[in-house]
């Protein structure tokens, strides 16, 4: 299809200009300049709105979706062991697509067109992006150790079965995902490596994100996560490092020299206790960082403009610099930044020859208005309430705050039936 959108405030590159931005096919053509023989066969008002380039999310579970605000005020170990794990044995495949529907649906109407997903069932996750129409990269969660090897072998043929499967698929991409150094022994962590060798696929993983685990490591192996990783030669392959909460300045070296994008996710740190990610030190030594939002079991949100926001504070705080993380930086964190951890080609900017992956914010709201600075207000002001069309691909998911996509209604009655097995969800006094 051929889109036109006219006359509209754009975000490119930190800067804004006034342009039309003609889309054809799932490619953004021109700016401003209309290309020949161009026929828009869909025309959407500019006025009063502002676009950017929809937002990357760089980790999170959304299956987990059904998970919201059911363990809430725990330390990390419990949140983890205790209760998450506990729900995860009980949840179906048929659970999980409804959880995956629940957090596409929250991503679209707070400006996500894409996400890295560490999943625990296979197919769901691209099945459900498919039928969203959202951009996704796939990565099966992967543990196994010498007392499981059967179920860590069917892990590893689960992902191997599901990036055969749809590869290929233009909106699908896909990563190999060992869940972490404490779920998978070293043997299981390089039949992982070798499967994203054979398939050329990155790697996604959790790293240094309590200080458990650093502790753990140190005791077990004599050094720390990133160091462990970067001795198996794990950091070989390009790696998406989601927390290094608990990083050393060696770490940040090692991180720095191999590459490693770092997907940093402060709501869900801060909120199990976890502590805060020296995301100035990464990017004083030239780390690429990018944003995730993890679950929302841990989160208990899917909404980039939340952490975009928590970002931009937290770290001028523990430095006691103003300058120390500027809205700038976490802009790209959001977008440019994003597109390149997760290897994905002319993504992240509004730019010719780029994605149509666009998110339009109605400015008619109080807290965008004076839009002095639109850059500053996307981390400041924005609250994601103000998206009101999202394109992923060329394609229209949602316009005028409605989705096109798929049907809320349907959603929430599947997921209000399916949190019936988890038992007193509601904690509502009848009268």
């Amino acid at each position: 299809m051929n889109i036109l959108i006219k006359d509209i405030l754009t975000v490119i590159s930190e800067k804004t200009t006034k342009n039309d931005i003609y889309i054809s096919g799932d490619t953004i053509v021109s700016l401003s300049n209309k290309p020949d023989g161009f026929i828009a066969e869909k025309v959407i008002s500019g006025a009063d709105k502002l676009a950017v380039p929809a937002l990357i999310n760089c980790h999170t579970h959304s299956y987990m979706s059904l998970f919201r605000n059911i363990a809430d005020d725990l330390p990390f170990d419990k949140w983890l062991f205790d209760k998450i794990m506990p729900l995860e044995d009980i949840i179906t495949p048929d659970d999980a697509y409804w959880g995956c529907m629940l957090g596409c649906a929250e991503m679209i109407k707070s400006g996500t067109g894409t996400f890295l997903d560490m999943h625990m069932f296979p197919g769901i996750t691209p099945k459900v992006a498919n039928k969203c129409k959202m951009r996704a990269v796939v990565s099966r969660g992967l543990s196994g150790d010498e007392n499981d090897k059967e179920g860590g072998n069917r892990r590893l043929n689960e992902a191997k079965e599901e990036i055969e499967e749809y590869s290929g698929n233009p909106l699908i991409g896909f990563m190999v995902a060992p869940h972490s150094i404490y779920t998978c022994d070293r043997n299981y962590l390089e039949k992982a490596m070798a499967l994203a060798e054979q398939f050329g696929v990155p790697q996604n993983i959790h790293v240094s994100e309590s200080a458990f685990e650093v502790e753990t490591c140190l005791k077990e192996k004599g050094v720390t996560p990133v160091e462990y990783l970067n001795q198996i030669g794990f950091f070989d392959n390009k790696t998406v490092a989601a927390h290094c909460v608990h990083i050393t300045d060696r770490d940040i070296e090692i991180l720095s020299e191999r590459s490693v994008s770092v997907a940093t996710n402060p709501r869900s740190n801060l909120k199990l206790g976890n502590g805060i990610a020296p995301i100035k030190k990464l990017l004083d030594m030239g780390v690429n960082i990018c944003l995730g939002t993890d679950s929302a079991a841990s989160n208990n949100s899917l909404n980039m403009f939340s952490e975009m926001n928590y970002t931009a504070l937290i770290h001028k705080g523990v430095n006691r610099d103003a300058t120390a993380v500027s809205s700038s930086d976490v802009f790209s964190f959001a977008t440019e930044n994003g597109g390149k951890a997760l290897g994905i080609e002319k993504l992240g900017k509004i730019k010719e020859g780029y994605k149509a992956d666009i998110a339009l914010l109605d400015l008619n709201c109080p807290q965008l208005r004076p839009l002095n600075n639109p850059v500053s207000a996307l981390s400041y002001s924005a609250n994601g309430s103000e998206v009101d069309t999202m394109i992923v691909g060329g394609e229209v998911l949602m316009e005028n705050r409605k989705l096109t996509s798929l049907d809320e209604e349907e959603v929430y009655y599947n997921v209000e039936r399916i949190i019936k097995k988890f038992g007193g969800i509601y904690n509502v006094t009848q009268h």
